[in-house]
């Protein structure tokens, strides 16, 4: 667990990234909002994260998965948010699957022409 109640906000680079691309062009946003809109998600992500173990030791499981942030959305009722909640957990696993493949074709590949090397090597 965090050692300071610091250790829990999140980076607010990141915030201010998130809200930019939020707001219409041409809107600022205040310090103090950005602070307030920071420990908020803080927040959020705190309680989201005990629901989501709440549901994952209901299937007495220590790690939390995606489908238990999905119940938890569901348990602490964010239900209109979990459709695109799904769509990018699927864009992550595709991206991953993605990249998988790719290092895997690259890794023959190396491999192809380390064998090829071999035999030529023998001649």
């Amino acid at each position: 667990m965090a050692e300071k109640v610091e250790d829990l906000n999140l980076p607010n680079a990141v915030v201010t990234r998130i809200i930019k691309e939020a707001l219409p062009d041409g809107v600022t946003i205040g310090k103090e909002a950005r602070v307030a809109i920071a420990k908020a998600a803080s927040i959020f992500i705190l309680y989201l994260t005990t629901s989501a173990n709440t549901v994952a030791k209901k299937g007495n499981r220590k790690t939390i998965t995606g489908a238990d942030v999905i119940q938890a959305m569901e348990d602490i009722e964010f239900d209109r948010f979990i459709d695109s909640l799904k769509e990018a957990l699927e864009n992550f696993k595709k991206s991953q699957r993605e990249k998988k493949d790719a290092s895997t074709k690259k890794k023959q590949q190396k491999k192809d022409e380390e064998d090829g090397n071999e035999i030529v090597e023998d001649e």
